[in-house]
């Protein structure tokens, strides 16, 4: 077989079912991080802290995983990531004390990264310039399917009865390591081979960052991306201690997530045709417009019912953010540095998701747990109107764009997926 025709058609497929159990182990995860936290006397600025740490290491780990990755491999990430994952989540739900539970957060941060890191570039890499849109749009699917099933799991296990959450939300914790194990199963022979002579350029040709960061469409993607990721991010750690709050059971709680996440996975299956009829500038800007308003109204004290629709909503709307900014950032970056402009992209999520819940946690402190709502909405308007800017200088960035070198695109065509 020509090396460069490995690992099949399926590859993206099992890339995407992967990714659901790793994304379904941390959506499991970090609502039971914030119970079991209460659990142990924690207030909001603490969930803040503990909430912002879990970004904290990617957040200096994303450029050098980066850069390792436009030179060589990708694939041995992700089982690297799935052990940090499982291995967070585990010792989360052992620990006793809220300086513990950050520290191990901060591990299932990493692992996450990694994953995300290796997971990313190989979609870049072999998918063809025309493809990419649909691809990231269908990797993100992943995400999105464990960000269904993760809640509803965590929900199911956590009960307030009695006194019972230190236990349950202990016992989430450990389902969630084990739900993280289960992505093994689709890892193999997911990356294609290099054919030789197509290899990634030598480090001595790596871009610096700041030319990367200075390319036209990539500080409109991370930003964007920051914005719509901080959103989703705060609603999985802070609706639960608003529902605490309101007297809303975790179960609700959890069902309300999942619903948040299954609005995504719908947005992201009609992706191509909303394209095609809005484009990629009115489509960024009106969904991050929507999506603040949102936000900033889950802010009211208004009845489940109708917290259900908002949410529904605002999940539809919070599913174009990130496959597009994945397809602007790879387009704009230079070829040579494509992995690299992807940790960047990264490294502005994670320092959104550590100063975005900090801020939350102060904010929540002194103006009540709805308040970080509304400071989401803000930031999700600010990323409106940057996508009415710079939208349009990525989109047309992304189409004078370079082709990918050969390695990355000149595949036979029984190996393009099309889940």
């Amino acid at each position: 077989m020509d090396p460069t025709e490995e690992p099949g058609r399926n590859w993206l497929l099992r890339l995407v079912i992967a990714f659901a159990f790793a994304q379904g182990a941390v959506s499991m995860a970090r609502p039971a991080v914030s119970y079991r936290a209460l659990s142990l006397g924690a207030d909001e600025r603490a969930i803040g802290v503990i909430t912002g740490v879990y970004a904290l290491l990617p957040l200096f780990a994303a450029v050098p995983l980066g850069r390792r990755t436009d030179h060589g491999r990708c694939a041995p990430l992700l089982p690297l990531g799935v052990v940090l994952i499982a291995g967070g989540c585990a010792l989360s739900g052992t620990a006793g004390s809220l300086p513990a539970m950050a520290a191990w957060s901060g591990v299932m941060g990493l692992g996450h990264l990694c994953f995300v890191i290796g997971a990313q570039s190989i979609v870049a890499r072999q998918s063809a310039p025309a493809e990419q849109d649909r691809n990231f749009g269908h990797f993100t699917i992943g995400a999105s399917l464990g960000q269904l099933g993760g809640p509803i799991a965590a929900g199911y296990v956590i009960s307030e009865h009695d006194g019972a959450m230190a236990r349950t939300s202990a016992l989430a914790l450990v389902v969630a390591a084990g739900v993280a194990a289960a992505s093994f199963v689709s890892l193999r022979r997911i990356e294609h081979r290099a054919a030789p002579g197509t290899r990634a350029p030598a480090p001595s040709a790596k871009a610096p960052v700041g030319r990367i960061l200075r390319t036209r469409g990539v500080p409109a993607g991370i930003f964007i991306s920051l914005a719509v990721l901080s959103a989703t991010d705060i609603l999985t750690a802070y609706l639960p201690v608003v529902g605490e709050h309101r007297s809303i059971a975790p179960a609700t709680i959890g069902l309300l997530l999942s619903l948040r996440a299954a609005a995504t996975i719908a947005c992201r299956l009609v992706m191509t045709p909303m394209l095609r009829l809005l484009g990629r500038t009115a489509l960024l800007t009106a969904t991050c417009l929507l999506a603040g308003v949102l936000c900033a109204g889950i802010a009211a004290p208004v009845p489940v019912p109708a917290l259900a629709a908002m949410l529904a909503v605002l999940g539809f709307c919070l599913g174009v953010g990130q496959p597009l900014s994945m397809t602007t950032v790879v387009r704009a970056a230079p070829p040579e540095a494509r992995s690299t402009a992807l940790a960047l992209r990264l490294t502005g999520n994670r320092l959104g998701q550590v100063a975005a819940p900090a801020s939350a946690g102060l904010v929540a402190g002194v103006a009540g747990t709805a308040a970080p709502f509304v400071m989401l909405g803000a930031l999700l308007l600010a990323a409106a109107g940057l996508g009415i800017r710079g939208g349009g200088g990525a989109a047309s960035t992304a189409g004078s764009s370079p082709v990918l070198p050969a390695s990355r695109t000149a595949r036979p065509p029984a190996n393009r997926n099309h889940t």
